[in-house]
């Protein structure tokens, strides 16, 4: 592992010396480079990452943090690389109370800015027992905490796992849940695009004909988009995102898959329309080939006489980047946030026709 990231070198370490019953949780973080360890289970809510530990040899399963059927006081170890999301790290926090036996430890890896420190002291005041913290260079820390006796005050993960109303407009009220990105407020360039969508496709909404809501989230773009006419398929990598938007198509009474899928991986079909607003972050950077991964699958999965539509922030250089993958690229609109670029005519594309 490389010396410029201490975590993912102590993640692999620590792996590597964890015996009998251990729980590592996964979010969304680079995952360190070590030998599948056949005394660690792990859950993960990220799609790609469960994806890849089980075609590597772990015992891993996705879902979202959903904890209850693992056994009370069933680990020695629960292994955790703090997330991006405050909610779910008190989520696992306070999982980690009812899963550890007495004198179990939780390892907790994070840096400073990722609020490790604090973390650290709110999961020792949840457990009860002592902690011991070790810096693995520059702000990045390691710290051990000793479940003991009945623990104390958990923090507050504001009910993690449920869903709840969360946002609203004209239309349609929002279920969603603390940890997925945005989840309280409706995203401005998610609604600049549908506020566009009937001149960029030169039609009306709802659409007929096959959509894919490529990284739905709770469901936005597919809610706005389709109707009882769509043949509506959406997609995300987040199991929160699943769980959300899956519930918002059966209380608009919408019909449609939500599938799992890392930027499209796992589809086959293709589309008419195409909509996406895509991340450009993953974990706590920013990732530039997430654009490139979304694209690919965009010209992959839309019809050669389909459209994609795509929300982008106004420094993506979106239009740059289709470049050989569509014929027709357009830069429909720019509010000075956000952009929406149409692409037409996928290139090299092996669909005749419509899906």
């Amino acid at each position: 592992m490389s010396d410029m990231d201490p975590i993912a070198r102590e993640l692999e370490q620590q792996l590597s010396r964890l015996s009998a019953q251990a729980l590592w949780l996964v979010d969304e973080n680079p995952l360190p480079r070590c030998r599948p360890n056949p005394s660690v289970e792990v859950v993960g809510n990220r799609f790609d990452v469960i994806e890849q530990l089980q075609q590597q040899g772990w015992h891993a399963r996705f879902n979202d943090f959903e904890l209850g059927t693992l056994p009370s006081a069933g680990f020695n170890t629960i292994l955790y690389r703090v997330s991006k999301e405050k909610a779910v790290v008190h989520h696992l926090i306070g999982a980690a109370k009812r899963l550890l036996k007495p004198n179990g430890e939780l390892i907790l890896l994070g840096d400073k800015a990722e609020g490790i420190r604090t973390y650290v002291r709110k999961a020792e005041t949840c457990l009860g027992g002592s902690r011991t913290e070790s810096k693995l260079g520059g702000n990045s820390w390691c710290a051990r905490i000793v479940r003991s006796g009945e623990g104390g005050e958990c923090p507050d993960s504001q009910s993690y796992a449920e869903l709840r109303s969360a946002c609203s407009d004209q239309r349609l009220e929002y279920w969603a849940k603390p940890g997925l990105f945005g989840w309280n407020k409706i995203d401005r360039g998610s609604a600049f695009l549908i506020e566009q969508l009937p001149a960029m496709l030169e039609t009306p909404l709802p659409l007929s004909g096959s959509v894919l809501d490529l990284g739905c989230g709770f469901g936005y773009l597919a809610l706005n988009a389709a109707g009882p006419e769509t043949r509506l398929v959406c997609t995300d990598n987040n199991a929160a995102a699943l769980l959300a938007c899956q519930h918002n198509l059966r209380r608009a009474g919408i019909s449609g898959e939500v599938l799992a899928s890392n930027a499209g991986d796992s589809i086959r079909q293709q589309f008419d329309t195409l909509l996406c607003n895509p991340p450009f972050h993953s974990g706590f950077s920013v990732d530039g080939d997430l654009t490139d991964r979304f694209l690919a699958a965009a010209q992959r999965l839309l019809t050669s006489q389909g459209s994609a539509c795509f929300v982008v922030n106004q420094h993506i250089p979106l239009e740059r980047k289709a470049v050989g993958r569509f014929a027709d690229i357009s830069l429909w609109a720019d509010n000075g946030s956000f952009k929406l670029v149409r692409l037409r005519k996928p290139i090299n594309s092996t669909v005749q026709g419509h899906s």
